[in-house]
């Protein structure tokens, strides 16, 4: 008989990810949206058009909230999945300081609501918790492992540390098969434009096209960034063993915001140099002597998190998971795709 997984989060970056996984796989893929006045579709319905296309109508989308028990009750007590992977998230750690309450109603509560929904309406299923790296914080070990100790920096990493906890007390409890992936940073070119990679991406392309300067905060912060296409794999793998864990998801390796800047310039075959310190820094093209990147104390966070490198060799052991995607290549796919996108019709020109 063909499985039924459920998706929360299914029109982000990586439930659209996951969702063509699954698909490819066999499955009957169900989505969990919210109610809204504009739709938000647009990594997912590529996706949806190319199976219906082909008479392949194997995804269903649901109406609910992960801050609304009723509609997760109602969906999994008429869906009855036989995995729930919970991707749904306030995922971004500047709007969190912003919007504290609300990230945490989310994030951690709604967690609670899930995973009381599945053991109340059908225990059976398995449950996949999207845990992050921000849960490490103010790291007290490098790299980071199962085992290192959460030293949450945001009102984000707070709600996903109780989240994690949530997911091992009802592992513990009540003997659901509940796994929290701890999934250090990883993007694509379906990356969300608040997040500093697409704004690099972007923001060289838009440099490149119309000369507009890139601004963001601290280039000094280091970040273990992986590919969302290899992590979704990871996900799956962990909902198909027999006991429940928790891994950590990573690539072994660590860059800065500004490795991340002089990479993309590399592809696009600009020359930047940097000048100045603190906040009057600025990112130079050493062709033109024009400025690329300024400094803008409004991208600090109240609270930095410097570094962040995980080591998956937990995953590695266990699931046989490694990731495929090199860091070049990662930022190589999001530069042509917004090249793409903004229609300079080749790397390097307009």
């Amino acid at each position: 008989m063909r499985r039924k997984a459920l998706i929360t989060g299914i029109t982000g970056q990586d439930g659209s990810y996951l969702a063509e996984l699954l698909l490819d796989k066999n499955y009957e893929v169900h989505g969990l949206v919210r109610r809204s006045s504009t739709l938000n579709r647009e990594r997912l319905d590529p996706i949806i058009s190319r199976y219906r296309k082909s008479g392949d109508d194997r995804i269903f989308l649901h109406y609910g909230d992960m801050i609304d028990s009723s509609s997760l009750y109602s969906i999994i007590k008429n869906v009855r999945p036989d995995e729930v992977y919970n991707l749904a998230a306030q995922s971004h750690v500047k709007v969190s300081f912003e919007s504290p309450e609300y990230t945490l109603e989310t994030n951690a509560v709604g967690v609670e609501r899930m995973l009381e929904a599945i053991r109340l309406e059908y225990p059976e299923a398995r449950f996949y918790q999207a845990s992050t790296s921000e849960m490490f914080g103010k790291v007290v070990e490098t790299p980071q492992t199962e085992k290192t100790p959460f030293y949450p920096r945001s009102p984000y990493g707070v709600s996903k540390v109780s989240a994690y906890w949530t997911v091992v007390n009802y592992r513990e409890s009540y003997d659901i098969h509940a796994s929290n992936g701890i999934l250090f940073n990883h993007e694509s070119p379906r990356r969300g434009e608040n997040f500093v990679t697409k704004k690099i991406t972007l923001g060289l392309v838009s440099y490149l096209k119309n000369g507009h300067i890139l601004r963001l905060g601290n280039l000094d912060a280091k970040r273990d960034w992986g590919y969302a296409g290899d992590y979704v794999v990871a996900m799956w793998l962990m909902l198909q063993q027999e006991k429940p864990d928790d891994y950590v998801i990573a690539t072994n390796e660590t860059r800065s915001v500004r490795e991340f800047i002089e990479t993309g310039c590399k592809i696009l075959d600009i020359s930047i140099a940097w000048e100045g310190r603190g906040l009057s820094e600025k990112g130079i093209d050493k062709k033109t002597g024009k400025i690329i990147v300024e400094i803008d104390s409004n991208y600090f966070r109240p609270t930095e998190v410097d570094l962040l490198v995980g080591d998956y060799s937990k995953a590695k052991k266990r699931l046989g998971w490694v990731p495929k995607v090199s860091f070049e290549g990662l930022v190589r796919t999001m530069i042509e795709y917004d090249l793409e996108r903004a229609e300079v019709s080749s790397i390097g020109k307009s």
